[in-house]
């Protein structure tokens, strides 16, 4: 079984978000299972040049974009025994950033074209193409309307895993034939609600759609959180499952992470309070460890729930915590943020981007972490804290639903809040600090998390399952 994983970003080439993640830790996890995975991406600007370093040039070849050709570089990589092919187009990936640009539709539709193109010289034809989010949705659809004719593709199946439904990558119609490069007879696949919508045609065009958490797979399929999609969804309901994330334990380990203070284990939780003390002092905090450090590391928008911390922010103060807070996103949160750690110095930190490093010193560092999402297609963040011993508050949603389970019930491991609602998550606020005050209650709660498991192990077979039944 040979499987090609088509991703817009992956670790540790390119990352902007959890799809990174997944592309870096999956096709490893399949490769230990003996399963052929390689990985193609775009070749970015953002590539490091340690790792530009390593690449081998294989060929250029041009790519049909509509009317016109484009060249394409194919590179090859190897990273923990994985192969990546890396696409290059200086034109269109040579810039800031790997998205928002004003011509993503073109740039999209010449690499999932460019991967279906370039299978006759790497050595490699699939049985399936694992496509992902609306950058590779287009795949399916050429495969489908241009290459089933060929032998040597006749046979491919696809994938498209949707990561996060609210980003479907909807454009006007005028692209349908000058960019998008598909006859009036195609239309229909593209089209819906409107305006051109890729993912539509991705969930239409491919054999199987799969999400990213068991709940969101249910959820999807209701308007609230469809973003207009539940009708299209419904309609091929048949072919989606929902199969929880992982994380890469090895990325992800305190007993040998070198971007945090101090390494730990369940073994010896010792390590935690030095990474609590030293994160304090870089942040700008007083060192205080009788304090409860609620960490915040995410994307500052709506639909990650910061309408419910902004409501709740004040009655904070009321206690002895002390906030955390990496991202960037949304004008009124970062203002927010940067406003309420001006207004409290001594009780709230707020460093604006993402900074990987940073990031890690908050998920060692901080005694809980909270993600009050309004919805969350899996979430890695949670089980990354869990990873490094650091207690989860969530809203019941999503991934986070099939992660993390209340302290109240059987194998509870963290504090988990059902109804959309500010003070519902206050009230799981107050519950951690008074848990917190019992050292002895809350440290077993640090070792239970540090024994949590949140690998591709269970993961990774569940695909293997589902390859094999597309398959057969």
């Amino acid at each position: 079984m040979k499987i090609l994983y088509a991703s817009g970003e992956a670790y540790p080439f390119a990352m902007s978000g959890g799809l990174a993640d997944v592309a870096g830790a999956l096709p490893k996890a399949l490769r230990r299972r003996l399963v052929g995975c390689r990985v193609v991406l775009p070749l970015y600007s953002a590539v490091p040049q340690e790792l530009r370093n390593e690449m081998k040039f294989i060929t250029a070849i041009t790519v049909p974009v509509a009317w016109r050709r484009q060249y394409c570089g194919i590179f090859e990589a190897r990273y923990n025994g994985v192969i990546y092919y890396l696409l290059d187009n200086q034109y269109y990936f040579k810039r800031e950033g790997l998205y928002g640009h004003y011509d993503d539709a073109e740039r999209f539709a010449f690499f999932s074209r460019a991967v279906l193109e370039i299978i006759p010289y790497i050595d490699y034809t699939p049985d399936i193409i694992h496509c992902n989010d609306w950058q590779t949705a287009m795949i399916p659809v050429y495969l489908d309307r241009f290459y089933k004719h060929d032998p040597r593709y006749a046979d491919i199946k696809t994938v498209y895993t949707i990561h996060n439904i609210q980003y479907q990558g909807k454009f006007g119609y005028e692209l349908i034939g000058d960019v998008l490069g598909l006859g009036y007879d195609a239309t229909g696949l593209v089209e819906y609600d409107n305006c051109v919508n890729l993912m539509k045609a991705g969930i239409q065009c491919s054999h199987k759609v799969t999400t990213v958490s068991p709940t969101y797979a249910k959820e999807i399929l209701t308007p609230y959180f469809s973003h207009g999609l539940d009708g299209i969804l419904k309609q091929y309901e048949y072919k989606l499952c929902g199969i929880v994330n992982g994380i890469d334990t090895a990325v992800y380990n305190p007993e040998t992470d070198e971007a945090i203070f101090k390494n730990y284990s369940a073994q010896d939780i010792s390590g935690k309070a030095v990474n609590k003390a030293e994160l304090q002092k870089y942040v700008g905090l007083p060192q205080r460890e009788e304090s409860m450090l609620i960490g915040i590391v995410s994307r500052l928008v709506h639909h990650k729930g910061f309408d419910l911390v902004k409501c709740i922010f004040e009655d904070l103060h009321k206690a002895d915590v002390q906030v955390v807070i990496l991202g960037s996103g949304d004008w009124e949160y970062e203002t927010f943020f940067y406003q309420m750690s001006e207004k409290y110095p001594d009780k709230v930190a707020f460093k604006m981007g993402f900074i990987p490093h940073l990031a890690r010193k908050i998920y060692a560092g901080a005694d809980v972490f909270l993600m009050p999402s309004q919805s969350e297609p899996c979430g890695l963040a949670q089980m990354i804290a869990l990873r490094y011993g650091t207690i989860p508050i969530v809203r019941k949603t999503g991934g986070l639903n099939d992660t993390i389970t209340d302290i109240g019930l059987e194998g509870g491991n963290g504090f988990v809040f059902e109804d959309y609602n500010a003070h519902d998550m206050l009230d799981k606020i107050w519950q951690a600090v008074g848990i917190y005050q019992n050292k002895a209650e809350w440290n077993a709660l640090i070792n239970n998390a540090l024994e949590i498991d949140n690998g591709w192990n269970v993961s990774a077979d569940a695909y293997i399952k589902l390859y094999k039944e597309l398959l057969s």
